[in-house]
């Protein structure tokens, strides 16, 4: 109920940045956002699916998507006005000129989406699935709905460009002059993995990562309490004295619905601990010790369900390779985009080495999508330089058409970036603690996805370009 709740207000927010920044379309964004999402709700529960970590990651997922989708409609209208079109030919030529950036970013996911609900297993399904349902019903609310409702306000009499804003001259920003720092920073941030992992099983002689229960196996205890306790009782009060006990920062605590008793999942645990940990219960809670039981659970995700994921993900990026390769006739804005891909999901890999944040099922939902998230954001700026280089003026150089495609999309890239930030910042703020872990990695692979949309797929794109010219290619 939490979550819902935290749902629906980032929803509120959302809408509320999308109206003060677009006005009028931003009201019509709004609405296609609603439908978005009461269309989501009523197809979960047509088809009964049961909403996981990774579920609501693809839903979020598909909520920026919806939102993206909307942006570049938008930010294209507010070019066209500002090119003098009048606000209906605006309208019209801002939904032509932004449909093949919503196509490729939207059908590059999908087929991610596809290649997961086909050689993935459990979580990973279950991502997929939400995933492809947000996808195509993101389409249709932003390319079918949104027309129809922006094209009725305009014949209602809504008609002054005032309403629909004009685009600003963006000074250009040299951002593939400055490649040589933005690679840099990335190797650095990306090399902190492996030798976080090094250290840690070497010379710390620990576990190169952390891995949860899920991966690790461990004990599960059953204590029957003297009342019956709510979620955040037991997030506040038991799981810190199990926490003290155990030394272990990641427990698991689950109520057991109509019953007094709490199931703990922890590390595994000797006798010794065991012994110690009922006595704590015992000490702060005035629990019946006898009624105490705790076994060892094996590993819920097998070597066999992370082969699985690990071979989705890299198919996934093959399809996605050829997809690109096939659509911008060009290796190499497909080959910079899965590198920019790679980037992103080692960056934030990186994170979960040092901070030494459990890896559970929500790493794999996490990782899965920032891969998601960050293709899409890549896409839509490879988009704009294929538009760029059709009408490329002749005194134009290859990189002054680079930094300006990057800063007529740079708009869309921060707004997508906030809104969908904003919603998972508002489900790690009022969400339960197992969502915390989950929703603090996705604000951060958000923040990578927009770094490197921005500063290297560009960049990286023009770097392969003059390296590797069409002689060579």
């Amino acid at each position: 109920a939490t979550s819902v709740k935290a749902g629906a207000i980032g929803l509120v927010i959302v809408m509320l940045i999308m109206i003060i920044a677009y006005r009028i379309p931003g009201l019509v964004a709004s609405v296609a956002l609603v439908l978005y999402t009461t269309l989501m709700l009523i197809t979960l529960n047509a088809f009964d699916i049961t909403l996981t970590l990774p579920g609501i990651a693809g839903i979020i997922l598909g909520i920026g998507m919806a939102v993206d989708a909307n942006v570049i409609i938008y930010a294209r209208i507010r070019e066209e006005i500002a090119a003098g079109l009048s606000v209906h030919a605006a309208i019209k030529s801002g939904f032509g000129k932004a449909f093949s950036a919503i196509f490729d970013g939207n059908i590059t996911t999908l087929i991610a989406a596809c290649v997961l609900m086909w050689l993935g297993s459990g979580s990973v399904k279950g991502f997929a699935y939400t995933l492809a349902m947000g996808i195509v019903i993101s389409m249709f609310t932003a390319l079918v709905i949104s027309r129809l409702v922006i094209n009725a306000v305009y014949a209602i009499g809504v008609r002054d460009p005032k309403f629909y804003g004009i685009a600003k001259e963006r000074k250009v920003v040299d951002f593939v002059g400055k490649r040589k720092i933005f690679f840099a920073v990335s190797i650095i941030l990306i090399l902190c993995g492996p030798v976080g992992m090094l250290v840690h099983s070497n010379v710390i002689g620990d576990k190169a990562m952390n891995y949860s229960l899920e991966f690790s196996g461990g004990t599960s205890t059953n204590v029957t309490f003297n009342k019956e306790m709510d979620i955040k009782e037991i997030d506040s009060e038991v799981t810190p004295v199990v926490e003290a006990v155990t030394g272990d920062k990641n427990v698991q605590p689950t109520k057991v619905q109509g019953t007094n008793q709490v199931v703990i999942k922890t590390r595994s645990l000797d006798l010794k601990e065991r012994e110690a940990l009922n006595k704590a219960l015992e000490e702060n809670f005035d629990v019946d010790t006898s009624l105490i039981t705790s076994e060892n659970i094996s590993a819920t995700v097998s070597n066999e369900m992370r082969r699985d994921a690990i071979v989705a993900v890299i198919v996934a990026a093959i399809f996605m390779l050829l997809y690109i390769w096939f659509r911008f006739k060009d290796i190499r804005f497909a080959s910079s985009a899965v590198l920019a891909l790679l980037h992103d999901v080692l960056v934030v890999l990186a994170f979960y080495v040092i901070s030494r944040t459990s890896v559970g099922n929500t790493f794999i939902a996490c990782m899965l999508t920032i891969v998601g998230y960050s293709i899409n954001a890549t896409i839509i700026i490879f988009d704009r330089i294929r538009e760029n280089m059709r009408t490329q003026d002749s005194k134009e150089s290859l990189e002054e058409l680079v930094n300006k495609s990057i800063g007529q999309t740079f708009t869309r890239t921060i707004y997508t970036s906030l809104t969908t930030f904003i919603m998972v910042f508002v489900l790690f703020v009022m969400g339960v603690t197992s969502l915390k872990e989950f929703t603090f990695t996705l604000m951060l692979g958000i923040v990578c996805g927009a770094y490197s949309s921005v500063c290297i797929t560009g960049p990286l794109w023009y770097t392969m370009k003059k390296k590797f010219s069409k002689k060579n290619a």
